[in-house]
């Protein structure tokens, strides 16, 4: 895989391929570990080229066990690495989950701030692909529960770059949940920019569109469901900010005041179960800090508590649509 040619549009996946190259190319200490990346390039090419670039002892296929995986890849860190963990899916993160949550979320904290884990976990997240339950979820809640670990969620090309390379330059564990959906959608595509240029804050917030009656906050692939969802609003004579949070953990909590004391109305939108989900959070923050700015009940849009089925029309029933984002708009804004 070359480096982009500057000025040539590229989608989420390129986006995450160069942040990968660029970084092994810039710093000797980059490894990657996990299921058939190497090998294969990973299960949807993130990491295509890269083993015949960098080599085998840079780029590590891994047996079929997160937990080894994670667990080998803290070790290196311990050792001066900078390691990439990548999941094969999101899903299987759980058979990873001690070892993220107890251990390498945990060092910082159990040796007074003087051991950093240099690690990224990522890996393909989100449903509205056919991927059933064990290849459809988003699980950045129990990670969020977590202290010690960032989480950030891309949903445009230069994001995924720019997260990605400022994840690799924390000092400590960053989560980076990718949208497989947007992997290969040439109809969502940058010009990106080459090496540090590119690097994207974590923790900061965007606002994807303006409005004036209604804030949306979002992440994800669900940004595109909420830009649509303006689109309608817009017709029934309301003007809705969308807000892409972008980084979970840390929460830009400034950029959805501000947005607040204009529209006064909260609409929250993500695709993880509703109960104990980070929608719930945002909700519960948002009340804390701005209740008194608040017309109407904030609302939530998000996946039903029930496993994502995989016949098509049952997915789309349990996942936040472009519709039921805008019915939930409408009884705020109408409250």
């Amino acid at each position: 895989m070359s480096v982009a040619e500057p000025g040539l549009k590229k989608n989420y996946l390129t986006g995450l391929k160069e942040a990968i190259f660029e970084e092994f190319e810039s710093d000797p200490n980059v490894i990657a570990i996990g299921e058939d990346i190497g090998f294969l390039g990973g299960a949807f090419g993130v990491t295509e080229g890269l083993k015949e670039k960098f080599g085998p002892d840079r780029v590590i296929d891994a047996p079929i066990s997160e937990a080894a995986i994670v667990g080998v890849a803290c070790g290196m860190c311990l050792n001066g690495k900078k390691a990439m963990v990548e999941m094969q899916f999101i899903d299987f993160i759980s058979t990873g989950f001690d070892q993220i949550v107890n251990m390498t979320a945990t060092y910082h904290y159990r040796t007074a701030g003087e051991v950093a884990i240099n690690m990224v976990i990522r890996g393909p997240a989100g449903g509205y692909g056919g991927g059933a339950l064990y290849h459809s979820q988003m699980n950045e809640a129990w990670f969020a529960n977590s202290p010690g670990l960032k989480i950030v969620c891309p949903s445009t090309p230069a994001d995924a770059k720019g997260l990605l390379k400022a994840a690799f330059r924390d000092p400590n564990p960053v989560m980076v949940y990718e949208m497989k959906e947007l992997y290969r959608q040439n109809k969502i595509s940058e010009v990106l920019k080459a090496n540090d240029e590119a690097l994207v804050p974590l923790g900061k917030g965007v606002v994807r569109r303006e409005g004036e009656d209604v804030t949306i906050v979002t992440y994800g692939n669900n940004v595109y469901h909420c830009l649509q969802a303006a689109d309608n609003l817009m017709s029934e004579g309301f003007s809705a900010e969308v807000i892409d949070i972008r980084s979970l953990v840390p929460l830009d909590e400034d950029i959805i005041l501000e947005s607040l004391k204009k529209t006064n109305r909260l609409v929250v939108v993500n695709e993880a179960p509703m109960t104990c989900g980070f929608a719930g959070e945002i909700v519960a923050r948002m009340s804390d800090r701005a209740f008194d700015l608040l017309d109407a009940p904030p609302v939530r849009v998000t996946r039903l508590d029930t496993p994502v089925p995989w016949v098509k029309p049952l997915e789309s029933f349990v996942l936040p649509s472009v519709n039921k984002i805008t019915e939930a708009a409408l009884r705020v804004c109408r409250y």
